[in-house]
């Protein structure tokens, strides 16, 4: 608690652009050595230096004693298309109640984050062609298989300790990438486009994997081609993980087939791949098997969004079953109501007992 506080008061502080002297002054502290002390947790709060707190600056308790709250831990990177930022920092601070309420409970139930953390030995100033090597070694260690889409969340929640949740985002948020000090977590639209959702996976994790060498913006504009450097390092990397070019190879030469059948051809090598076709397109102009010129004449109204044959889109569930197996657990266990739980979720209780029978999480007792 002593090192929660001290965090969240220093969020606090830096947020309202205040010096530790300034802070000193609120407590009455003689110096601001005993300010650096408490932000650092090398000092304890005292009751009466909290409610102190609480009445100078203005904020709850539970500010600076929930659990459940995001305030100066996690550093979010967003990959989103014309969303404002106040509206982006609201949705921020939902998903930071999702992604605390697991850091604080999964311990508790023995799900304890993995110890170590990989890394990709990359920095900015490598060569895309760098990332995309990167990319096919990564799907190949992980053995991803003909499909690579199908297979790279249960890798990354099995192999790798990122907690991947699907959830209901504003229009133009694609996802983002979170980081905290004990972990990881990718937060993915579920109603994006089948294929975008993975891409957009694949993107998070580089970041996921590259943060302490190259940490991303706070806010990128989610595209498959173009953005910062680090972007363009991540989408190469992202295409080359989800079209390995052992996979490709499987669909034969693409240089030789006729320009106007190349459309149909993408559509069905990207349904199967579960990826877009535009993704595929430019994946191929990066591995020398299409010439920028024939890509470039290729309309995208004549390439599927999703790969997908027209019909109902398929969504995947909300969150996903890792973190509703911690949510379970710790509701069965009485660590946390079944109320609280909902309301941490943004969900009725009834939608929190479906959630479970939908990921086959067996329901609380208490549900």
């Amino acid at each position: 608690m002593t090192q929660l506080i001290g965090t969240r008061l220093k969020a606090l502080r830096e947020q309202r652009h205040m010096s530790q002297d300034d802070l000193a002054r609120v407590f009455g502290f003689k110096d601001r050595q005993t300010v650096s002390a408490i932000e650092t947790g090398e000092r304890r709060v005292s009751a009466e230096e909290l409610i102190l707190a609480v009445e100078k600056l203005g904020v709850s308790l539970d500010y600076f004693t929930d659990p459940f709250l995001l305030v100066g831990e996690g550093r979010f990177s967003w990959r989103q298309t014309d969303v404002g930022p106040q509206r982006l920092n609201a949705y921020e601070r939902s998903a930071g109640r999702w992604i605390a309420a697991f850091r604080a409970i999964a311990p508790q139930v023995g799900r304890s984050a993995p110890l170590l953390r990989r890394a990709l030995g990359l920095t900015r100033h490598q060569k895309f062609e760098d990332a995309m090597e990167a990319g096919e070694r990564f799907a190949a260690e992980f053995e991803l298989g003909d499909v690579p889409a199908a297979r790279l969340v249960d890798v990354m929640e099995r192999d790798l300790g990122i907690l991947v949740l699907m959830v209901d985002a504003f229009q133009g948020i694609s996802g983002a990438a979170c980081r905290l000090p004990e972990l990881d977590v990718v937060l993915i639209n579920r109603h994006e486009v089948e294929g975008r959702r993975y891409f957009d996976l694949a993107h998070e994790l580089f970041h996921i994997l590259t943060w302490d060498a190259m940490p991303p913006e706070h806010s990128e504009e989610a595209r498959e081609t173009g953005g910062n450097r680090v972007e363009q390092l991540a989408n190469n990397f992202a295409s080359a993980v989800l079209m390995p070019t052992p996979v490709l190879d499987r669909f034969g030469d693409w240089s030789l087939i006729d320009t106007g059948e190349l459309p149909g051809r993408m559509n069905t090598a990207a349904n199967e791949l579960q990826v877009t076709a535009s993704a595929l397109k430019w994946r191929l102009v990066a591995m020398n098997r299409l010439k920028p010129s024939v890509a470039r004449a290729i309309p995208d109204a004549a390439l599927r969004n999703n790969g997908r044959d027209a019909g109902p889109a398929i969504i995947p569930p909300l969150f996903s079953k890792p973190f509703m197996e911690v949510i379970g657990l710790a509701v069965d266990e009485g660590r946390v109501s079944a109320r609280r739980a909902s309301a941490l979720l943004d969900l009725t209780v009834d939608d929190l007992a479906d959630l479970f029978t939908t990921h086959g999480v067996q329901s609380p007792v208490e549900l």
